[in-house]
């Protein structure tokens, strides 16, 4: 019975002892909300089980790698992952734009990636570079960052290149960057902002945005899905109808309800005391996060797990926001609860680099 105990508690140590589990614990609750909320309205559930599977399969072997090595192979990923990125202007397909790559056995969205490896090429040239970083490092930086976010940009999709950008902007933020940089690059998009409106976004995406501070305008046409949404959230009372009985959904009214709004879906069926349970997971996982970067010895480990718990937290509040008609409707899908391949294992993945860092410390941490 003791050699039995003892060789269970070897398996135990073997596959859990990389892994940090108050925030997998977290990861996975959220996993099981976003599948609750696929069951109640049809939704594809084993499908998104099976990304899910996937995406703690990376999480486990990323955890497993030294930090050493995650830094000595960041720029090589970053590289990489910029080849399936131009490969879409080539074979890609989508709806609004080339934005997917049909592999055959499954549709790999590229732009994800960049979500994974950008934090990582960040880290690793902010960590070398004295700190706070000087004007020719910011400018190096600014290189890294708009290069892959124009290529998203023109795919469209306004969406994944905003929270690409917001990666490499908080990684910045993070090395000490001053912010008078903020105010050049803030006056700098003011005068890109007309430029961008006039000459680069599409018709459906300028809809967006007008239907965001107008969508009354329009009831029955692209103000549609953002009202329908407002009332989905605003029915679900405290309490919520009940799990699988909201009509929202299931009535067709919420369009994307396995998607972009799937959080409505949830608010409808759960109340504000299930948003607000599922939003304490998202601050605990973004809170766990920041605790970990703190607690690094390493730069390189600090900057990389930081920027992922912030991006995450971006990833809610823009996603939230959407959903509630206090941002425009730009496709961002709420993390781990709205049903989606590249983006459940991107994001999966990159908290298995966040393990990493809180299990591989350094012994000569720079």
């Amino acid at each position: 019975m003791v050699e039995l105990l003892q060789r269970a508690r070897a398996v135990f140590h073997f596959f859990f002892r990389t892994l940090d589990l108050p925030l997998l614990g977290a990861l996975c609750l959220l996993m099981v909300a976003g599948l609750a909320v696929l069951h109640s309205v049809d939704g594809p559930v084993h499908a998104q089980a099976m990304r899910y599977g996937a995406g703690l399969a990376a999480l486990w072997g990323l955890s497993r790698l030294p930090v050493v090595t995650l830094r000595a192979w960041s720029p090589w990923i970053y590289t990489l992952s910029l080849l399936p990125l131009l490969a879409v202007y080539v074979v890609g397909t989508g709806k609004y734009g080339q934005r997917w790559l049909n592999l055959g056995v499954f549709y790999l969205q590229p732009s994800e990636l960049l979500k994974l490896s950008l934090p990582m090429m960040m880290a690793w040239y902010l960590h070398k570079q004295p700190l706070p970083p000087r004007p020719r490092a910011v400018l190096t930086a600014a290189v890294l960052i708009g290069g892959p976010a124009v290529l998203i940009l023109l795919q469209p999709n306004l969406g994944t290149a905003t929270l690409v950008t917001a990666s490499g902007v908080f990684a910045l933020l993070l090395a000490g960057l001053r912010w008078w940089w903020m105010a050049v690059a803030l006056g700098g998009l003011s005068v890109a902002a007309p430029l961008a409106w006039f000459g680069l976004l599409r018709q459906y995406q300028k809809d967006r945005v007008l239907t965001f501070l107008y969508p009354e305008n329009d009831p029955l046409g692209t103000g549609w899905n953002i009202i329908q949404s407002k009332i989905a959230i605003g029915s679900g009372g405290l309490h919520g109808k009940g799990w699988g009985q909201g009509t929202q959904a299931t009535l067709d009214f919420l369009p994307e309800y396995t998607t972009d709004f799937a959080f409505s879906v949830l608010a409808e069926e759960f109340g504000w005391v299930g948003v607000a349970v599922v939003l304490s997971l998202f601050l605990f996982v973004t809170a766990r996060c920041l605790w970990i970067a703190s607690q690094s010895r390493c730069g390189y480990s600090r900057l990389l797990v930081g920027t992922t718990g912030l991006v995450f937290f971006v990833y809610v509040v823009v996603n939230g926001g959407m959903i509630s008609g206090l941002l425009p409707v730009v496709g961002v899908p709420m993390p781990l609860i709205s049903y989606g391949g590249t983006s459940a294992v991107s994001l999966l993945a990159s908290f298995g680099l966040v393990m990493a860092a809180r299990q591989h410390q350094p012994v000569h941490a720079t």
